[in-house]
């Protein structure tokens, strides 16, 4: 790994700490801040709110600075909100510390992904950003864990205080080695808003939402689907995430190779192909226990297989507006995250069994590979049939006598 892609790597960590530690965080909250767990839950809602609004918004305001200035930016108003959010008296500003944290995250993707694009060494694109998103792997696999320890052993204000060291770091590796790449001088504001009305573009964020939705389906119920059908105990279920995490490691820089190597459009729709099949496949055999293991560790290895191969897909088809259009990606992730949990939670409310959000994931992939499909369709370029010559004859044959 290129040392200039470290500072990436550990803004990756850091964002995937704060977003994903706060499931495990819930109660210690709640408790601690006097407020119901529903009401904490709030807290999730807020984060990835600010991640729907700063991921345009941030973009289009610093387009015209050079890269590692708007890195720099965007890691300090990261830093300093998830400090405000361990120093947070009550809930309400914690409810505004976690909004403005969120901000930073779709746009410091969107800006890394095109840096580490043009950091990267020739056909080697996709496993550039790949590295980016390894730190949301591991986040899942290490640190998510050791947060939630500190908070329910210690204090979750301890966590977010990690976490704004985490920031600290980041800001320190991009001052001394990220590489001073030039602004775009050709970018503007105005330019930038010209991918919205790019339907290829929409498609893709169409894909994001709704396709990788389907792994949120799973993943959001992911607890009582290992305690209630697979038999787990409850104590178990930490360890269980380890393994999903572990997959989305694998899976992450698996797919950078893929997206390398293949078409990221045709990727793209491979992978949610898989992905609709092992959701169903968790839908009948959960109940097997090793199988449910293993198909725990495929689904975590796919959800982040897609990762990279939809953002050069994404920066492909935005054109001049890279940034803006792989800063919308992220907030497309989130509205799948939103999405897909809200969709699999359905069947729960009807009186379904804890398989059937995966039922539902399965669906939203298909839907995925449906958007795919369109979009390969609209990128081929038509067909030019040349009509066969006709025959002339200057003087037409007479029947024969």
């Amino acid at each position: 790994m290129k040392k200039s892609l470290m500072p990436l790597l550990l803004g990756g960590l850091g964002i995937g700490t704060t977003e994903f530690v706060m499931m495990g965080l819930l109660q210690d909250i709640a408790s601690d801040l006097h407020i119901t767990i529903p009401e904490a839950g709030h807290l999730i809602s807020a984060y990835a709110l600010g991640v729907v609004v700063g991921a345009p918004l941030l973009v289009m305001m610093s387009v015209k600075h050079p890269p590692k200035k708007i890195l720099l930016f965007l890691m300090l108003i990261f830093t300093v909100f998830n400090a405000l959010s361990a120093f947070s008296p009550g809930p309400v500003t914690l409810l505004m510390a976690r909004f403005f944290a969120g901000l930073p995250h779709g746009a410091f993707f969107g800006v890394g992904s095109v840096v580490a694009s043009r950091l990267a060494d020739k056909g080697k694109q996709a496993q550039a950003i790949a590295v980016m998103f390894s730190g949301l792997t591991i986040a899942n696999l290490v640190m998510v864990p050791i947060g939630t320890w500190i908070g329910h052993h210690l204090l979750w204000r301890y966590t977010f205080g990690l976490v704004a060291v985490i920031g600290l770091m980041t800001l320190l590796a991009i001052k001394l080695w990220l590489p001073a790449l030039p602004a775009n001088e050709n970018a503007d504001a105005k330019k930038e808003m010209e991918v919205l009305k790019n339907p290829q573009a929409w498609l893709v964020i169409a894909i994001t939402a709704v396709g990788t939705g389907g792994m949120f389906a799973w993943i959001s119920y992911i607890s009582p689907l290992m305690t209630d059908v697979s038999h787990f105990s409850a104590d178990s279920v930490s360890w269980i995430m380890v393994l999903a995490g572990f997959g989305m490691i694998v899976g992450n820089l698996i797919g950078g190779r893929l997206a390398d190597r293949f078409q990221p459009v045709y990727t793209c729709a491979g992978l949610l192909l898989c992905m609709a099949l092992t959701l169903l496949s968790i839908h009948y055999f959960s109940g097997i226990q090793f199988v449910s293991l293993f198909l725990t560790f495929l689904t975590g290895a796919l959800s982040m297989m897609i990762a990279a191969p939809i953002q050069i897909l994404m920066i492909n088809t935005s054109g001049d507006a890279e940034m803006l259009g792989a800063a919308l990606i992220q907030a497309a992730f989130n509205v799948g995250n939103s999405l897909g949990a809200f969709l699999g939670g359905l069947p729960i409310v009807m009186g379904y069994g804890f398989t059937y959000p995966v039922v539902v994931g399965a669906c939203m992939a298909v839907v995925g590979v449906g958007f795919a499909i369109r979009l390969i369709k609209m990128q081929q370029p038509p067909l030019n049939i040349i009509p066969a010559p006709t025959t002339t004859y200057s003087n037409p044959p007479t029947p024969a006598d």
